[in-house]
């Protein structure tokens, strides 16, 4: 299938057209026009090269919303016409214990990330959203439930389910106290899930300025990181802090909010960091984890939790020729919402 989409050909992250191919139909595949495309901080940090060389050109994007246009003769869930969605992978062993537990992105023979990867059958490079068209195996495509805006939905499929995810898996509810660490296109996912959960959630950040925006998506307010005294007040405050950030910075700050047995998760940050402190961690039992993404089966729970409590990611509308822009963005500081990509601008047969 030819397309065309918006590729980076080097480390310095400049997006341009490109014309390329998605292979023919397998009997398990299904074709998709991509409507949407959501912009991830990743996206970024992969075509710089920040987490290793990349197969350029590659086409990012994992936030991906659209309509099927074929199926493969053994695809049975999808027909011609449905909404439907793909996230940050597309293929796994579908065999080994991980795969069975519904958590394919732990996949013990490594899951394929839907850009940048190579295919588990032909070897050929897995290209993602940033595009007209994408061909994609029938386990791996999701339902968009009709409560949805279409477009509003795509940030679901990285910034729903990595902040879904460690809500779910440390089991918040009514009553839970949530701090969540910045307030970027990961962050307000993580508040709107918490607080439809029954959570109390805090924003935590390196300042106010954002409070206004944070209480209007159901948090309580802003406890600023740079204010001493409203730090130490706030010690033991929290069973859970989801760390939102997604660049290098000291964890050690935020370990003494938590409670004892409480929880800092880390979903933004990928690579290095510096060393922590570890004395309140031990004196009040408190752990730092991480967590990723999660399986289809919990993606497709997220999409219909949003559904079922009307919340739809704040999302900023671009052409994908404003694509380079919106990086620019990006890398001066967090957005409290996410770029979206409206497909509809790109022409196959463009020149």
């Amino acid at each position: 299938m030819k397309t065309i989409g918006y590729a980076a050909h080097s480390t310095d992250a400049n997006m341009v057209p490109y014309h390329f191919e998605h292979r023919a139909l397998r009997a398990n595949d299904v074709a998709i026009e991509i409507l949407y495309s959501g912009i991830c901080h990743s996206d970024l940090h992969t075509v710089n090269g920040d987490w290793g060389p990349q197969p350029y050109p590659l086409v990012p994007g994992h936030e991906i919303v659209g309509r099927v246009i074929d199926v493969g003769s053994d695809v049975k869930k999808y027909k011609v016409g449905d909404n439907v969605a793909v996230g940050c992978m597309v293929d796994s062993c579908q065999d080994c214990d991980q795969c069975h537990n519904h958590e394919e992105q732990f996949c013990r023979n490594g899951m394929t990330p839907t850009y940048g990867a190579p295919d588990r059958i032909d070897g050929t490079t897995t290209q993602g959203g940033y595009s007209k068209h994408i061909v994609v195996r029938e386990e791996f495509v999701l339902r968009v439930p009709e409560k949805l805006d279409l477009s509003r939905a795509a940030p679901i499929l990285c910034a729903g389910i990595t902040t879904y995810s460690p809500l779910r898996s440390w089991n918040v509810g009514k009553g839970s106290r949530v701090g969540v660490i910045g307030l970027g296109g990961l962050g307000h996912m993580a508040v709107k899930l918490a607080v439809a959960m029954g959570a109390d959630v805090t924003v935590i950040s390196r300042s106010s300025s954002k409070e206004d925006q944070a209480k209007a998506i159901g948090a309580k307010g802003i406890l600023a990181s740079t204010d001493e005294a409203a730090m130490e007040k706030a010690g033991a405050s929290f069973d859970l802090i989801i760390d939102t950030v997604p660049v290098k910075h000291d964890v050690s700050v935020y370990t003494p909010l938590l409670d004892v047995d409480g929880s800092l998760v880390i979903v933004g940050q990928v690579g290095p960091m510096d060393e922590f402190m570890t004395i309140p961690l031990i004196f009040g039992r408190r752990r730092v984890a991480g967590s990723l993404i999660g399986g289809i089966k919990e993606t497709q729970d997220v999409l219909d939790f949003c559904a079922e409590h009307n919340i739809h990611p704040e999302c900023k509308m671009i052409r994908p020729d404003e694509v380079n822009d919106a990086f620019a963005h990006l890398k001066t500081g967090d957005v409290a919402y996410r770029f979206v990509m409206d497909m509809s601008h790109l022409d196959v047969d463009a020149a």
